[in-house]
């Protein structure tokens, strides 16, 4: 056989193997999935939790492009039913959902408040001249919106940098994606290429955020990011 009972006790992260009922761990090696194991389906946080604390267990991801997705955990089917049984029993319990409900509130409001301190600091880094101050405004809100909602995967999201540079770094991402032809592109499949575009892009929208912080007059049919704003839903009209 291809595994050891020294692997069954101990839980990995992996990837999908060839067949249903096989992982690849890390170094490249298959392993079968033992008989008595199922596999739990992502979706639920709580229980995938439990499962993980009773026992060995083997979480499958699978990584398409730069993005990784959960393809769930195998466990043994026992833990999983007495986890599953567990907490169906406290879901049922109304302090259970009075707890959750209050969860939900506090999430939802320090949401808000770092929503509205991530529009701030992408106000601060665009920093345009007084009389594109709407204009600044709406941009910051437009990025905002797209950047801060909980598993955007954005940059906007992780905590490893300071917000500072979470916002220019937000912003330079929307302003590739919104004011230049990087979506159209077909970039060569060689190591550093995507890499170097993004550099070079991020240079040109550089340039252009410049033009809007020294006041140069640009004329609404040549506003690139006017453009850009009657793209997004529910865009703010701009003046």
């Amino acid at each position: 056989m291809l595994y050891t009972r020294r692997v069954h006790e101990e839980s990995l992260e992996v990837a999908p193997g060839p067949t249903t009922r096989q992982v690849c761990t890390a170094q490249g090696k298959i392993l079968d999935v033992p008989a008595h194991w199922e596999l739990l389906p992502p979706g639920d946080a709580g229980l995938t939790r439990r499962v993980k604390q009773s026992g060995p267990t083997w979480t499958v991801k699978e990584k398409k492009g730069r993005r990784t997705f959960s393809k769930g955990v195998w466990a043994p089917a026992d833990n999983i039913a007495q986890a599953r049984a567990t907490l169906s029993q406290e879901r049922s319990d109304p302090a259970y959902q009075k707890r959750l409900d209050s969860s939900r509130k506090r999430r939802a409001v320090q949401q808000e408040r770092y929503a509205e301190d991530f529009y701030l600091g992408v106000l601060h880094f665009l920093n345009f001249a007084p009389a594109y101050h709407d204009l600044a405004q709406q941009v910051a809100h437009a990025i905002a919106t797209h950047a801060t909602p909980v598993g955007s995967g954005t940059v906007a999201r992780t905590q490893r940098i300071p917000l500072e540079r979470r916002a220019e770094a937000a912003t330079i991402a929307w302003l590739r994606h919104q004011t230049t032809a990087y979506d159209d592109m077909q970039i060569a499949r060689v190591k550093g290429m995507r890499r170097e575009v993004r550099r070079m892009l991020a240079e040109q929208s550089r340039r252009l955020l410049a033009q809007y912080r020294a006041g140069v007059v640009i004329a609404a049919e040549s506003c690139l990011l006017r453009r850009a704003l009657s793209k997004q839903p529910h865009a703010p009209a701009t003046p």
